[in-house]
């Protein structure tokens, strides 16, 4: 085979990707498109500036020149802390092209979780966009690790300014298509966070596999992502899936708030929108006062957190537009189990992408019966190898015989769908048997004054665990014994009659990692 080319030598339903020996993700993602004919086209379009193909190609590789002149060696760490701007793309891809290992971290930490990511990363590297200097520089002072080349992205002696001296020219490094190739810290919503070691065939398989074939991203679209880069949902919405197919990636440094969203929207008119459950239910009380120009958008998607039926069910009244719900993770890189164009059901994540084995099972570790609850497992080509420095969670998580521990509770329906149950961690056995906190939230955010729901076990007087809701509304002045009890009465005539909350707390926002994900432990703690 030619190097760094992927060819398909099975099905539609049963594909099966055979690599070149030689495989650096990065000629795979960024040069060939030049040998293609679309030096010209917009690979990226943002507030900042537009980018062609041609002149990513051309960055790319002046980067990747800066890094091996300033002694970055194959196989070191660059840490990336650059918002949703093009010049993410260009560090995160001329790294790889040097063989450099970039490590994209989250924009919105504080000193001391980046001085925690500095020294277990034991980065060689780090590049930030200047207006996170302060976070950045503090979290730098206080590592015990210092890393030996540290840039700004942008400024007058900044990355970008240093590329310009830098050559255009740059030969892919050799690479195996299963060698380490990035990483991506996972949210760190149950502790610390973990180093996701990934391959260069990873992002293939989810570009591939999901996004071409089961989303439909081709050439002709443009891609709008409301999750951001640094997490590998909005890192395969924004960047891998358009670069994979030739489309066009939109890119926002601003804050997601459904105002953003909908300006980004109007202005660029993206043919396909990410989004996350939180985000939706956001836009939709917004376009209770405002009716936002949606009308280029053809196809909607979520993840990152269970989609509620009802949220589905209103987006789409609203919009016209149903939403693709789908089930991923950092471990697994994208998507894995999802639902169709065709094939939606509501209120699931629907049925495991092509290339993907899933399997549902019990404390045992033996498959549990079609209907119990159990832990789900993956195995697929874009799963990660391991967990950096941190043996104990790889030999629990990455299982024998290339299964995954997603840690994620479902069950399967009678018709094949999956359904989510939650963390593992935020189930609640309630009078000894299972029981769902997303099952719980997915009934309140129905009652028309509900925005936002979690639900958590709380002990009653007897020391019995019984769920307690935490609460999000619409209008803060409807909150009261009456809207309790309104509830109350609510979840009772939709749920089984141990599952509604007892307590019900009225709060003004939801603790939640920077990927929208509800953070129970939080509420379990107090904070």
């Amino acid at each position: 085979m030619i190097d760094h080319t992927v060819i398909d030598t099975g099905s539609n339903s049963a594909p099966c990707l055979t690599f070149a020996a030689n495989f650096n993700a990065a000629a795979a993602f960024i040069d060939r498109h030049l040998a293609q004919g679309r030096g010209d086209k917009f690979a990226i379009r943002s507030t900042t500036g537009d980018v062609t193909y041609g002149q990513l190609a051309e960055r790319v590789n002046r980067f990747a020149n800066l890094l091996t002149h300033n002694a970055v060696r194959p196989g070191a760490r660059l840490l990336i802390v650059v918002k949703d701007r093009p010049e993410f793309f260009y560090f995160f891809w001329g790294a790889i092209k040097a063989g450099v290992v970039p490590v994209p971290l989250n924009t919105l930490l504080r000193p001391g979780d980046y001085a925690y990511l500095i020294e277990d990363s034991r980065c060689a590297a780090l590049v930030y966009s200047r207006d996170l200097a302060e976070n950045v520089e503090s979290g730098l002072a206080g590592a015990d690790h210092a890393p030996a080349l540290v840039m700004t992205a942008d400024g007058d002696a900044g990355a970008l300014a240093r590329m310009e001296s830098a050559g255009t020219d740059f030969a892919a490094v050799p690479a195996a298509p299963r060698d380490d190739c990035f990483w991506l810290y996972s949210s760190g919503s149950t502790g610390q966070p973990k180093g996701v070691v990934h391959a260069h065939k990873d992002m293939v398989y989810t570009s591939e596999l999901f996004a071409r074939r089961i989303l439909g991203v081709a050439e002709g679209e443009t891609c709008f992502s409301a999750g951001k880069l640094f997490f590998s949902y909005g890192f395969g919405n924004a960047m891998t899936f358009p670069l994979w197919v030739g489309a066009t990636a939109i890119l926002s440094d601003q804050p997601t708030t459904p105002a953003m969203t909908f300006e980004m929207i109007e202005r660029f008119a993206p043919t396909i929108y990410f989004g996350v459950p939180t985000l939706y239910a956001q836009q939709l009380h917004a376009m209770q006062s405002e009716q936002p120009d949606l009308s280029s958008i053809k196809i909607c998607c979520s993840a990152g957190e269970a989609l509620p039926g009802d949220v589905y069910r209103r987006w789409k009244q609203a919009t016209g537009i149903g939403i693709i719900d789908g089930l991923g993770s950092t471990e697994a890189l994208h998507v894995f189990v999802s639902n169709r164009h065709d094939d939606t059901r509501p209120g699931t994540s629907g049925k495991p992408v092509p290339g993907c084995e899933v399997r549902i099972v019990g404390e045992d570790g033996r498959p549990v019966k079609q209907g119990e609850i159990g832990t789900l497992h993956v195995r697929g080509g874009s799963t990660a190898k391991y967990y950096w420095n941190n043996p104990e969670k790889t030999a629990a998580t990455m299982l024998a015989d290339g299964w995954l521990n997603t840690g994620d509770m479902y069950h399967q329906d009678a018709e094949g769908y999956f359904v989510n149950a939650g963390r593992g961690d935020d189930m609640l056995k309630v009078g000894a048997m299972w029981c769902s906190p997303v099952e719980i939230e997915s009934r309140l955010i129905e009652h028309p004054c509900v925005l936002e729901a979690a639900v958590i076990g709380r002990s009653d007087e007897d020391g019995l665990t019984k769920p307690e809701a935490y609460i999000v509304l619409n209008d803060r002045d409807a909150a009261g014994e009456a809207l309790e009890q309104a509830l109350r009465d609510h979840c009772k005539k939709g749920l089984v009659g141990y599952k509604y909350p007892r307590w019900f707390n009225f709060v003004e926002a939801l603790p939640k990692t920077a990927t929208g994900k509800i953070q129970r432990y939080r509420l379990r703690a107090g904070s």
